[in-house]
């Protein structure tokens, strides 16, 4: 299936990638990003794979998710399959207020 990536999931990524790249180090940023693409390339090729969130939001009754490949398994990537295409939504910790931090836009710091 072809793998899309919304613009809050883009902002998403980029904003952890920028946090690791200051707090521990480029090597760690380029490693997350890394095992962002890969687990993106999965979902690609077992878009069923991630369980639905069961969220209540009606925006958000779709989506599913998929924690990202070690050592990252704290951050989870929130996605929706929608004809023949994988759509990116959001990534974020998963110690996060999910319900509420998956409906609002990403921060820009």
């Amino acid at each position: 299936m072809n793998v899309r990536k919304s613009d809050d999931f883009i902002a998403d990524v980029e904003r952890q990638v920028e946090w690791y790249a200051i707090n521990a180090g480029w090597d760690v940023a380029q490693h997350y990003l890394a095992a962002v693409e890969a687990t993106c390339r999965l979902l690609g090729q077992h878009p069923q794979l991630g369980p639905h969130g069961d969220f209540t939001h009606p925006r958000l009754r779709d989506w599913r998710f998929l924690l990202v490949f070690r050592p990252f398994k704290r951050h989870v990537l929130f996605y929706e399959v929608t004809g023949d295409s994988v759509v990116m939504r959001r990534a974020m910790h998963g110690h996060r207020d999910l319900p509420r931090r998956l409906i609002e836009p990403p921060r820009t710091r």
